[in-house]
């Protein structure tokens, strides 16, 4: 009975049922569609309200002044703005896909609203353009995220994406009348990734893009009434002669036509998924199928027709139906007379509730083909709109699972937790009569985005925790509303009750809900909130953007991330006068240390400046000092007079900084010795013409004046930095072989006795090849070793040997041997003397 009950209902179009369900009984009051524009969102979105200007109305007991109303799709009043937007007549209303109200009038201005009713800046900025404030704007075709706009030049303007509103000319069209109607194909199913407008004119099509225009579908008009399906492929219209013609959207071919019985246009056309297509007069609407006859309804009141990705919803003064295609599995369950293994599934559920023995009976008949009964229960389940229904039908699947061993045991849990979700937000406060198949479409994070929107922020928290979905969401746009809400609450008030709601996510940003509070205006309770932010990479940069310099200071050092504490650094360095900021960061060590390594690469000038506020001027020393090196590498440094030279006045700088310090006594010799070099060896170069001297040591500046023959520059050198006479000697005698001056370095040899003594002579004399003049001091070596290895250095095997025996070192002799080994006679005199010292004589 139950059965014939919910067929009865349906309505046969060819071999497929259609059924038109009552959703809403509308709670709006005084509200009639014929005088109104009205905008309906899908999914089950909101309505738009506004009184039609384009019509002589009677007003009752409403004010003369225009309304913008928006309601759910129950008819309750979401919110209300009055119309002052001065733009002219309202040419077109529309909702975008992300719920925002788009208004265009007659001036192409482009007004947007939210869910609220308010507005959404900059409005005033967005226009389609000159031409259409000079010529007025006809008529507007909107899709998901765009509109395009005809004016009373013929000349076509699109947006193609409201979350980038930029307006594109198309192409001219060469109208000089306008076209009996328009129709678009929207950007994703054209070939150029461009909106295509469809345009009925004569007998034929204008297909008109941003780059040209062509005529298609030739004879097939006039038209009156075109609307392109939701797949973008086909094409629906109504002829001059009262025909439904269906086509391809690229005119190769007529997938079928109906004559219809009035060749007056239908006010309106829509599809009803992709199986019918509707068309509306004033009092009756009609659905055609591709085959058998139609289907009619009647009404006596004005109807909207709003289309959905699986149907139709049908908005009159009353109510709100969906007439949709009833489902496969619905069928197989109540179509009448029906013996498929569903419908004895819910048969046998029924007679078990009666305790009748029928139901084993039914259950032993359809036994193989269980799961797919099972299946079809839940699937007719999620797609019924009545809860009584949809609960008879998940125990019927529940009933079978119980005798099916090889069920996906969870599916009805599954459609449970879905149809529990659908059926709150079906609820008539809310308003969103979302299908199964619109709810998957849409996802649920979706769903969960446009209830916090309408500020349904418990329940969207409720669904969220009911789905294991991230509440983060939820919470975060509850709490920055609240913020924005609550203009008169203390901020310790406040505070409190955005904790309490916000640590139910643990891991939350209090730091973007800071952010929120700050641009809101509310800069105290911005910083009791970041307190709680535990991420010091969110916390720190919300610190300074209100202001909190010291304390992202502290926090920053706190967490021992230095990227963070540059981060303030440089912030307060660009904010704060030179002297404050050094004595912000002095009490820090880990900012100052920062600091100090950066400056010290790239800011010298300001880290002298830091030392020097700090009293530490050892630091300022170094640092100058470093300078000095830095300026030699300037060539023009050199230049000018040393006692005036900006390297020299550095060193002395640096001198006398290290005497202040008290500390660094060999630091400060250091300078001005160093400063005392860069005299001399500066006024060296003027006398001797040679770029040189200067950055050289002490001793390379004495050998390179005796090398030049400059001796009194080079006594001069030793006098003032009292070069010891050992080093002395050292330095010239290795200068003069490097002349090869040998008179110079006998004679010099000859002055006094050499502090080193000859070995250097000899050595000197060795490098630079030169026998003869080693011959001279060899003799004068004290030690026979050295004599020895001086004789053999320059091949006197002999004098090598008699020196040798000398030392009476047995070692040294075998060392020789080696250095003669090319030498047989040689090798043979230092064995003969090596027996000689292994075997001493007996007395």
């Amino acid at each position: 009975m139950a059965a014939v009950t919910v067929a009865a209902e349906w309505q046969l179009l060819y071999n497929r049922y259609y059924r038109k369900p009552e959703i809403y009984l509308m709670q709006w009051k005084h509200v009639d569609l014929t005088r109104n524009k009205v905008a309906c969102a899908p999914f089950g979105g909101p309505i738009a309200v506004i009184r039609d200007d384009a019509k002589i109305v009677q007003l009752y007991a409403e004010s003369a002044l225009r309304k913008l109303r928006i309601f759910n799709s129950a008819g309750v009043q979401i919110s209300e703005t009055v119309w002052k937007n001065p733009g002219g007549r309202l040419i077109g209303m529309s909702w975008t896909d992300d719920q925002i109200l788009v208004c265009i009038t007659q001036d192409g201005t482009v007004y947007r609203y939210n869910i609220h009713a308010e507005p959404i800046e900059p409005n005033s900025q967005l226009t389609l353009g000159a031409d259409c404030f000079t010529h007025s704007v006809v008529e507007c075709v909107f899709w998901g995220n765009g509109v395009v706009c005809i004016n009373e030049a013929f000349q076509v303007y699109c947006i193609p994406d409201f979350n980038n509103p930029k307006p594109v000319k198309l192409a001219d069209t060469g109208l000089e009348d306008f076209p009996l109607c328009m129709a678009v194909i929207e950007p994703q199913y054209t070939m150029s990734g461009n909106v295509e407008v469809l345009m009925g004119v004569a007998d034929h099509v204008l297909l008109v893009e941003e780059d040209g225009v062509q005529e298609v579908g030739l004879g097939i008009g006039p038209l009156q009434k075109m609307v392109v399906s939701r797949n973008g492929k086909l094409l629906a219209s109504f002829t001059h002669d009262g025909r439904l013609l269906v086509m391809s959207t690229d005119f190769s071919s007529v997938i079928f036509e109906y004559p219809c019985e009035s060749a007056l246009p239908p006010e309106q056309l829509a599809w009803c998924g992709m199986d019918s297509v509707l068309l509306y007069w004033d009092d009756m609407l009609l659905m055609v199928g591709p085959y058998g006859d139609p289907v009619r309804y009647f009404y006596d009141e004005p109807v909207l027709l709003i289309p959905e990705c699986d149907g139709v919803r049908i908005l009159s003064n009353m109510s709100m139906e969906f007439l949709h295609r009833v489902p496969d599995s619905t069928v197989s369950i109540f179509q009448i007379g029906s013996t498929l293994p569903a419908a004895l599934l819910y048969d046998a559920l029924d007679h078990f509730d009666r305790r009748s023995a029928k139901a084993d009976e039914n259950l032993r008949l359809i036994r193989s083909s269980l799961p797919e009964a099972v299946e079809a229960c839940i699937d007719a389940a999620g797609h019924e709109f009545d809860v009584s229904q949809q609960r008879t039908l998940l125990r019927a699947a529940s009933y079978g699972q119980a005798f099916c061993s090889h069920f996906q045991r969870d599916r009805i849990q599954e459609m449970s937790k879905t149809l529990r979700v659908l059926n709150a937000v079906r609820h008539p406060d809310i308003g969103i009569p979302l299908s199964i198949q619109q709810y998957k479409s849409l996802t649920p994070a979706v769903l969960i985005a446009r209830l916090i929107n309408a500020h349904r922020h418990l329940l969207a928290l409720q669904i969220s925790e009911y789905l294991s979905m991230n509440q983060e969401v939820v919470v975060m746009h509850w709490a920055s509303t609240k913020i924005t809400a609550s203009a008169a609450i203390p901020d310790a008030t406040l505070l409190e009750m955005l904790l309490d709601k916000l640590k139910i996510c643990k891991g939350i940003s209090y730091a973007a809900v800071a952010a929120h509070a700050d641009k809101n205006g509310r800069r105290k309770l911005a910083a009791m909130l970041v307190e709680h932010e535990p991420r010091s990479s969110k916390q720190v940069p919300l610190l300074l953007s209100i202001g909190e310099e010291d304390t992202a200071l502290m926090k920053s050092t706190e967490s021992g991330d230095t990227d963070l504490v540059y981060l303030v650094l440089f912030h307060i360095w660009q904010k704060r006068p030179a002297l404050d900021f050094f004595g912000t960061i002095q009490a820090r060590p880990l900012a100052r240390d920062l600091f100090v390594n950066y400056a010290r690469h790239y800011k010298h000038e300001f880290l002298k400046d830091f030392f020097l506020s700090t009293g530490q001027l050892q630091d300022v020393a170094f640092l100058l000092w470093k300078e000095s090196w830095e300026l030699s590498k300037n060539p023009m440094a050199s230049k000018g007079s040393p006692l005036h030279g900006p390297r020299v006045k550095l060193i002395e700088k640096v001198q006398h900084l290290f005497v202040e310090t008290k500390e660094n006594f060999f630091e400060s010799k250091a300078a001005e010795e160093h400063a005392k070099l860069l005299r001399i060896q500066h006024e060296i170069e003027v006398n001797t013409k040679q770029a040189i001297f200067m950055d050289s040591s002490i001793s390379d500046t004495i050998r390179t004046c005796i090398v030049l023959g400059n001796h009194r520059g080079a006594n001069r050198v030793k006098t003032e930095f009292k070069v010891s006479e050992k080093r002395w000697y050292w330095l010239k005698v290795f200068a003069l072989a490097t002349i090869r001056d040998w008179d110079a370095l006998e004679k010099f040899s000859k002055e006094k006795r050499p502090p080193i003594g000859y070995r250097p002579f000899v050595e000197a004399c060795v490098d630079a090849n030169e026998k003869g003049e080693a011959l001279k001091y060899i003799p004068k070596l004290t030690d026979p070793r050295e004599r020895a290895e001086a004789y053999a250095r320059i091949g006197m095997a002999k004098e090598a040997a008699d020196a040798a025996t000398q030392a009476k070192d047995n070692e040294l002799l075998g060392r020789l041997k080696q250095t003669f080994s090319q030498n047989a006679a040689a090798s043979s005199i230092f064995d003969t003397l090596r027996d000689r010292l292994s075997f001493p004589s007996v007395s």
